[in-house]
């Protein structure tokens, strides 16, 4: 390796990490629910459709360690606990919710693609079994 080039599995190590827990289904959801404002961890469950309680503690831990979610523990019995996004968590909120119009704004034109591939898969393999009769 030439003096001063990085190596680019080392370099690119990071960013895997990072986009790989941003780009995850629950903290994509519970990012864009929590860009609304703070929320507690019950009614953040209901808002976030199908995740488990467990699924969702790992998830906000995940996020409060890397700054993206702060956890505000209430003195009352038992102890509430609120869940709101750091100024960081708000920075990646921007682009998550970029995304999640684009997804929203999309589907249907990603829906008629697969169904255009999937007709031209059975349209080939039709093609293939006729053509080897």
């Amino acid at each position: 390796m030439k003096p001063g080039h990085i190596h680019v599995s080392s370099a690119c190590r990071p960013i895997n990490e990072l986009l790989s827990q941003i780009g995850d289904k629950w903290t994509s959801l519970i990012i864009t629910r929590l860009s609304s404002g703070p929320m507690r961890f019950n009614v953040l469950k209901r808002n976030v459709e199908g995740i488990s309680q467990k699924m969702l503690t790992s998830t906000l831990k995940a996020l409060e360690r890397d700054g993206f979610v702060e956890r505000t523990v209430f003195p009352t019995v038992p102890p509430g606990v609120e869940y709101a996004l750091t100024p960081f968590g708000r920075e990646l909120s921007a682009p998550l919710m970029a995304l999640t119009r684009f997804a929203l704004e999309n589907s249907g034109r990603v829906d008629e693609a697969r169904a255009a591939y999937d007709r031209k898969q059975v349209e080939t393999a039709t093609e293939l079994q006729r053509a080897s009769s």
